[in-house]
């Protein structure tokens, strides 16, 4: 750590200039990235949102979740891209406390969104013929709201927390700010920051999160072993795309806990910017490709949607 107090109130991203010998190989590398997370995701919102018959609690989850990919990847990707072009390896401390907590936020509004989805198939499984009533498209964006409220709500002390801290130090080794970067360059002790994050981070994913994903989950299954087979395979396909997705958002966010376990000595830069930037790639990639694909009815609406639009020109 540096011990020179941070006088020019900016921090210079390491990750940048590790990236700087390749870096139109890595901008294209992003722009494609990202420009098929837009299109993608984009795509499936469109109809989600224009076609009337995908107006149920189910679709209008699924494009939240897509919408929430969109804000999440897009806390890193677009100033990672501009930095790499034009060079520029510092950001203003305000500015990095931004990014960190956006990243924070968008991160547990997609844990928030799974567990709604959880709570959302149990329902339309367990309880088919009230479900219209249980679960409309007015109660799922409520839940939505208010789980984005809470979130905002648990994670403010976090910056608030890490903007009254005396920097010592410039160097952060990633290519975006987060909150355990920051907390690196403190001149005083983090433990409260670091008690703070931990605790609400892990009570709100194993205490909240996971156990009412797993709930439901467990709860589905159960069901299916006493309902009809095609029953029991609709729920279970739906099932395992849900947790097909959470599975590789959870293995996101586990290699970005590794990367901080792992420490800064043991590990090369370029491999904790690829345990950084992964979860950023593959889960606004891939959860609209498993959407579109394994959803019978969305992929059905989807091709019919991109088939009307390239004939009617």
């Amino acid at each position: 750590m540096e011990t020179e107090f941070n006088i020019s109130k900016n921090f210079v991203l390491l990750g940048i200039e590790e990236m700087e010998r390749f870096k139109y190989l890595y901008c294209s590398i992003l722009l494609i990235t990202y420009f098929y997370i837009l299109l993608f995701s984009c795509t499936i919102i469109f109809v989600v949102v224009f076609d009337e018959s995908l107006h149920e609690p189910m679709y209008t989850l699924i494009a939240i979740l897509l919408l929430n990919g969109i804000l999440w990847s897009s806390c890193v990707f677009p100033k990672l891209i501009i930095d790499l072009l034009f060079s520029s390896k510092e950001i203003s401390r305000v500015s990095c406390v931004v990014q960190a907590s956006t990243v924070i936020l968008f991160g547990h509004t997609e844990i928030s969104t799974f567990t709604i989805m959880a709570y959302d198939t149990y329902l339309a499984v367990g309880h088919p013929l009230r479900y219209p009533t249980l679960m409309t498209n007015s109660l799922a964006l409520k839940l939505i709201m208010g789980s984005m409220i809470f979130n905002i709500v648990l994670i403010l002390p976090i910056p608030i927390l890490a903007a009254k801290l005396p920097i010592c130090g410039s160097h952060i080794s990633n290519v975006y700010c987060d909150n355990p970067s920051i907390l690196v360059l403190a001149c005083v002790d983090t433990s409260l920051n670091k008690l703070y994050g931990n605790v609400s981070f892990v009570s709100y994913i194993m205490a909240i999160s996971l156990i009412l994903i797993f709930h439901s989950y467990l709860r589905i299954y159960l069901i299916c072993l006493k309902i009809s087979k095609d029953a029991c395979k609709k729920a279970i396909h739906t099932l395992v795309t849900h947790l097909l997705n959470f599975s590789i958002f959870m293995i996101g966010i586990l290699f970005i806990f590794a990367r901080y376990r792992l420490g800064n000595t043991y590990l090369p830069l370029i491999y904790q910017i690829l345990l950084s930037v992964i979860s950023f790639i593959f889960t606004p990639l891939l959860t609209p490709i498993i959407y579109g694909i394994r959803m019978q009815t969305l992929k059905m609406k989807i091709i019919y949607h991109l088939q009307h639009t390239i004939f009617a020109r």
